[in-house]
């Protein structure tokens, strides 16, 4: 899957980045398909510069942008970056019904261990009472 992502470049302390498409399994820093603009934080005025076309032509191709980077373009005036922006308060919705999933497992699992549990006290009602009969039949030799 081709991805929309961010790659540092610049001197230490001062970071810039390209923004290019490249595999999802590719390094960071390594191999890429295409520069499609540059994000330079140096400068006082940060510099952002993206050929939109290009984006367009890549999503349309199916490359997905990173969070960050639909953020940037987003801020730059493109439309339709919202669906790729996960919020914070989306992933805190993941883990709560994350954890409600696990409660019913649980509740699951403890259903059996009760059924378990009246098991037995059927079965020492019968012993109990198979131990009453015989020393009935007992006393009537």
């Amino acid at each position: 899957m081709l991805r929309i992502r961010l790659t540092r470049t610049g001197k230490k302390s001062q970071p810039s980045y390209r923004i290019v498409v490249a595999e999802h399994t590719s390094p960071i820093k390594s191999k890429f398909v295409e520069i499609i603009g540059h994000y330079n934080l140096a400068r006082t005025p940060r510099e952002l510069v993206v050929d939109q076309d290009r984006v367009k032509h890549w999503i349309s191709v199916g490359a997905k942008p990173t969070d960050s980077v639909a953020a940037l373009l987003k801020s730059s005036g493109m439309d339709g970056m919202d669906k790729y922006i996960v919020k914070p308060r989306d992933l805190k919705r993941k883990k709560r019904n994350a954890t409600e999933e696990k409660a019913p497992a649980a509740q699951a699992a403890q259903v059996p261990t009760a059924t378990v549990s009246e098991a037995p006290a059927e079965e020492e009602v019968a012993e109990e009472a198979a131990e009453e009969e015989i020393p009935k039949e007992d006393s009537a030799e």
